[in-house]
């Protein structure tokens, strides 16, 4: 079975979590929230979530990564030793790198895995990025990195995770059945 974690540190976006959570379990892909620095992060509208995992107890490298936006949440992330690490080694093994809102740019940028890459973040977070190539539509496909814009994008984000995972028959079912329209 495919297996992606979904990093969560206090100041998540919630929707920006949830949606791929939700979609991916959709698919019949596992799915495993890794709580980073605390076992209940909270979100930035005060919503709190149990992890499964902390991240420093992930055995193993998964199939992907996801990494919400959110602030302080991007910058949690950012800060966080075992997040750059494993993010680092899906990226080296091929495995699928997925980031949305402000953690593209805060998180993966800092982590060094966007240079010479594709990708696209929330307006103005760009700035942050000295080696990466923007752009600015909602959900941009960079090979095994896929990112996303913000919380309005949350559904066409998780949906190219999907496609990505499992193929297009399998996305196109999710987004029938949530009533997902572009």
């Amino acid at each position: 079975m495919v297996r992606v974690v979904i990093f969560l540190a206090d100041g998540f976006e919630e929707v920006e979590a949830i949606t791929p959570a939700d979609y991916l379990r959709r698919a019949g892909i596992e799915v495993i929230l890794a709580g980073v620095g605390t076992d209940t992060p909270t979100g930035s509208r005060g919503i709190s979530v149990v992890a499964d995992i902390a991240v420093t107890d992930l055995n193993g490298i998964p199939d992907g990564i996801v990494l919400p936006g959110g602030m302080p949440g991007s910058r949690n992330l950012a800060a966080s030793e075992p997040v750059a690490r494993l993010s680092r080694e899906v990226m080296r093994t091929g495995g699928l790198v997925a980031s949305i809102c402000a953690a593209p740019a805060l998180a993966l940028g800092s982590f060094g895995l966007l240079k010479g890459r594709s990708y696209t973040c929330y307006p103005g977070f760009e700035e942050h990025v000295s080696d990466g190539d923007f752009s600015d539509e909602r959900v941009v496909v960079d090979g095994n990195l896929i990112t996303s814009r913000g919380a309005g994008t949350a559904g066409d984000f998780s949906l190219a995770l999907i496609r990505y995972l499992a193929g297009d028959e399998a996305a196109e079912k999710i987004a029938e059945a949530v009533l997902h329209y572009s």
